[in-house]
């Protein structure tokens, strides 16, 4: 018998004592930590802020007293996307993604029962980054890396970046892809269409340029889920048949997108029951992992309410979405 978890599979962290590596070595670009009060602080970029964050976005204690008044199990936490930082010179990088990592293994080390962490790694460097995806794994018992939707404005199927998806599958290490550095920067200033129309376009290239490219085929094994529902993607994959279909010169892959799409997986977070519907019909109850996006104001409140409205759904199926899914990816079934 299994049992019925709520498991929060897309939360974010960061720690108080963030390093302030601008003035280390003298770049603004790197994210800095500012707070405001004692339940307040900023993410300043380059001098402006970025986000406003509340005491949610470092503090463990104040994260369990949410999770039971909203009744979550488990959250997995994973580094706030900005602080990735791929621009920056690869052992700078490598500094601030081992302090990431070692902070959110201290955190799963206090409280092992409600945390589970995923680590992230300078990717800007393919070499660097399996090395320190292999001390968060094996050393630090993290259970998963997340990563951006593009390093440096090359897509996930850059031939660079090959070598890192084969060493992640050949440790077992599930990756989590969540849009950051968008595709149209440039056009996306005016209300806040970064986070509404830019992460989920963004997000969909990414997870094209996984499909499209056969690293599914090469790379069989390979656990990869994206954030926001995949963004666009399960929207525009007929057009994305259609065009491998029409255009038999650029296939890569011997099945149409739409078979490798359901290999894929994706959280929840879409807001709406009759999404959520269209993702359970288009990719299995299997592939959907429940998420909120934890602690910021685009949240999902509680993780799974799209999920306890959704019609027509088994109980079954919804206990796989809300808990069992987001344990199972990450290797974990013996929690279930």
């Amino acid at each position: 018998m299994t049992k019925k978890l709520r498991v929060d599979f897309h939360t974010h962290i960061i720690s108080e004592d963030f390093p302030d590596l601008a003035a280390k070595y003298k770049d603004d670009r790197f994210p800095i930590f500012q707070r405001n009060c004692s339940c307040g602080a900023e993410i300043l970029v380059q001098g402006k802020t970025f986000r406003k964050i509340t005491d949610q976005a470092w503090d463990p204690e104040k994260r369990l007293e949410d999770m039971d008044n909203e009744g979550v199990d488990i959250q997995i936490l994973s580094p706030i996307p900005v602080t990735l930082s791929y621009w920056s010179d690869p052992k700078a990088g490598l500094e601030l993604a081992k302090y990431q990592n070692d902070f959110i293994a201290s955190v799963t080390k206090k409280y092992p029962n409600r945390f589970i962490g995923m680590g992230t790694v300078p990717l800007q460097d393919t070499h660097l980054a399996i090395s320190e995806m292999e001390r968060a794994v094996k050393e630090l018992k993290l259970k998963g890396i997340q990563i951006g939707s593009n390093v440096n404005g090359l897509n996930l199927n850059d031939s660079t970046l090959y070598q890192f998806f084969e060493a992640a599958e050949e440790m077992n290490v599930p990756l989590f892809v969540h849009p950051w550095a968008t595709l149209g920067r440039e056009r996306l200033h005016n209300f806040n269409s970064m986070y509404t129309i830019g992460m989920p376009s963004e997000t969909a290239l990414a997870a094209g340029s996984i499909i499209m490219s056969g690293i599914l085929d090469k790379l069989p094994n390979l656990k990869v889920c994206f954030a926001h529902g995949g963004g666009s993607l399960p929207y525009i994959l007929p057009r994305m048949d259609k065009g491998w279909e029409v255009w038999p010169e650029t296939r890569k892959i011997v099945k149409s997108p739409s078979y490798y799409a359901k290999k894929l997986y994706y959280d929840s977070l879409v807001y709406d029951p009759n999404n959520l519907k269209f993702m359970v019909e288009r990719f299995g109850s299997r592939q959907i992992i429940a998420g909120s996006d934890y602690p910021f104001l685009l949240r999902e409140k509680p993780v799974g309410k799209v999920i306890d409205n959704l019609q027509g759904i088994s109980k079954a199926d919804a206990e796989l979405i809300l808990g069992h899914n987001a344990l199972d990816f990450l290797g974990l079934r013996e929690l279930i």
